[in-house]
Formats: structure tokens, sequence, C-alpha cells
């Protein structure tokens, strides 16, 4: 049985911290100078040749790699006309490969991607923003500003917009852990929906286990478009559709939320144990 305490995923003891180390820094500031939604005409050329190579190359690759099955796509038709007026989603962060699962399941819409501002800056950082990457600024108040303006102005243009509001990925990590306000403030300040996905996991064969050393095959279970509360107070608003989209991706994932490990919202949450069974044999939310 696999037990992260002895094995390579390092869990922080902070429910939204990362493991992984970025190697390098590019110095790139991002301050209100940045181009958060960069609309170049060289950056959209290099965009649509990464785009056409998603397309022919990498999703195959990466539903081959993942052993990827995806589960209530007919929900994104049925939401179509909604979905294209802008959209917010959210999903459990479980792989380094999981918003290219994302983006192969919600073809033929294109998304973009909040992102670790030192991702961005990161060895992995123009590949990020090829993919629709925009970083979320520290500590910088002008960013800050210039940041929210430009995905407002996403979200207006009915852009799609992918935010992990459990604010890190952990490999393989069954409960779903505290979702952070962020994805629902800006539904709530955009008056647009959140549209939950889960994903899942489901045990390799022989091959996978023994060639791939995978520990499972993933299973991406797509929602239906949440909405803001119109009728609650504005700060009610982010509390009720972050608990309702965290909800959501629980019952996607396979998961009672009476039964996940953690709380709905985050508030500075520790981590509750290792949860050493990570990719859930024995654990009644995994399938």
């Amino acid at each position: 049985m696999f037990d992260p305490k002895t094995d390579k995923f390092p869990y922080p003891m902070e429910t939204d911290r990362h493991y992984l180390e970025v190697h390098k820094n590019r110095g790139i500031v991002f301050d209100e100078n940045y181009p958060y939604i960069d609309r170049s005409k060289p950056f959209r050329f290099k965009q649509g040749v990464v785009r056409f190579l998603l397309k022919i190359l990498v999703f195959p690759m990466c539903r081959v790699r993942l052993g990827l099955k995806v589960v209530g796509k007919e929900n994104l038709k049925k939401h179509r006309d909604v979905l294209k007026q802008g959209t917010i989603s959210v999903s459990n962060h479980v792989h380094m490969w999981d918003y290219l699962a994302l983006m192969s399941a919600i073809r033929p819409f294109w998304s973009n991607l909040l992102s670790w501002a030192p991702n961005i800056n990161g060895e992995n950082g123009t590949l990020i923003r090829m993919v629709g990457g925009i970083p979320i600024p520290d500590r910088n108040l002008a960013g800050t500003k210039a940041y929210l303006k430009a995905v407002r102005a996403l979200l207006k243009d009915g852009g799609w917009l992918q935010v992990y509001a459990e604010g890190s990925m952990w490999e393989y990590y069954a409960p779903v852990r505290p979702f952070k306000r962020g994805a629902a403030h800006l539904a709530v300040d955009s008056n647009k929906p959140i549209m939950p996905f889960g994903f899942s996991y489901r045990e390799p064969g022989w091959f996978r286990k023994n060639v791939f050393h995978q520990i499972a095959k993933f299973t991406l279970t797509v929602g239906e478009p949440l909405f803001p509360d119109l009728s609650l107070p504005e700060k009610e608003r982010e509390t009720d559709l972050t608990v309702r989209s965290h909800d959501a991706v629980c019952r996607l994932a396979g998961i009672d939320p009476k039964e996940n490990l953690y709380p709905a919202l985050f508030d500075n949450s520790k981590r509750i144990d290792y949860y050493t069974d990570t990719y859930g044999v024995g654990y009644k939310g995994s399938h």
C-alpha cells in the first residue's frame, strides 16, 4: 500500500503549500506593466502554434499517459450557451498534467489558468504562458489591480478561467483540500458561473504499474454550472459559492462532502494527516 510518509510525495503541513521546487527565477516583475493577458500579434501567433500541437500531439499523449477517462462531457454541450458567455472552472489539483487533461476535455473551449507566480518565473514559465497561464502577483498592489482588471475583461469577453482553489498541486491526493475564496470572488464580481470538475482514480494495470510506474489512472468528471446566489449579500455569496463548488468537486471525485477529511473553506488549515492510502484504495471517495 502506498505511503507518502516514506515515498516521494512530501505533502506540506499547510493544505495550500507547494512541495515541488522551482529551480529557476527569470526575474520577471509582475507589476502594472506586465501583460497578464497578452494580446500582441507575436504572442498570439506562438500560442496558435502551441494550440495546434496540443490538439494533434499533446492531448492524445496526455490521455494515454494518464489513462484518462472523461465522464459527463455532455454537460459542456448542454450548457454551451452559458459557458461561452464566460466561466470559471475549479477542480482538485492532483497531477502536473491535470490542466492539460482539463483543456482536452473542454474542447472546443480554450481556457486560461491562474498560476502561482514562481511557476511563470520558473523553467517552465514560457510553456505555462503559452497554454494560458496568468500569474497572480505577490505583494504588488499595482500588479494585483492590473491582474484583476485583465481577468475581469477576459470573463466579460466570454473567456474561460481555470482556478485551482486548493492553492497548490498534491499528486494523487484523494481528499479534496479546503478552497480559497478567489474563484468565488471572481464569479460574484463578474456574475459568472463556476463550472466544477473532479479528478478521481482507477486501478492501473500491470503495464502501467511496471513500465510507467503509475500508481493510478485518472477519471475526470464534468459537473454543471453553479451560479452566485443573488438573494444573498455579496460577501455571503462568496462563502456560499465556495462551499457549493467545493462540495460539487467532492461529489464529482466520488466523495461524500460530509465524509471528506477537510472543511470546505480554507482557514489556515493544517494537514490533518498524510492520509497514507493516497490514491484511494479503501477510501470511500475514490472510484
